[in-house]
């Protein structure tokens, strides 16, 4: 059974930092995987924030770009880093696994972790 398990999320004010993370279990192939990082506000659609391949190319939504880094190993962690956050970020952040291609969409997901909080107030 695979299972993401989101941690490290919280509440920081605006203009400070916060990084996430997430470990795979259950999952033979995470070194060969793309990682992706998203996010939701309750009553939104889900987000994609940024996506990372087993080769380390990554990509950002453009919300984040200069700001949110992620990163991985090839065991079963991802990282992403978030920083100068704004009220805007706050959202429940998810990781997820891609199999069909690496991508910031939703319909790419394979597995999907429980999310994190992270709220950031002005």
């Amino acid at each position: 059974q695979v299972q993401l398990l989101e941690s490290w999320g919280g509440s920081v004010q605006a203009g400070g930092s916060l990084r996430l993370s997430c470990a795979a279990s259950g999952y033979a192939y995470f070194s060969y995987a793309c990682v992706g990082w998203f996010r939701q506000v309750p009553g939104q659609e889900r987000e994609g924030v940024a996506a990372i391949t087993a080769t380390g190319i990554t990509d950002y939504a453009d919300s984040v770009k200069g700001r949110f880094t992620v990163s991985r190993d090839n065991i079963k962690n991802s990282y992403l880093q978030m920083n100068s956050l704004k009220p805007e970020d706050t959202a429940i952040y998810t990781c997820a696994i891609l199999t069909s291609r690496c991508s910031l969409l939703k319909t790419d997901v394979r597995y999907w972790g429980q999310g994190t909080q992270v709220t950031v107030s002005s």
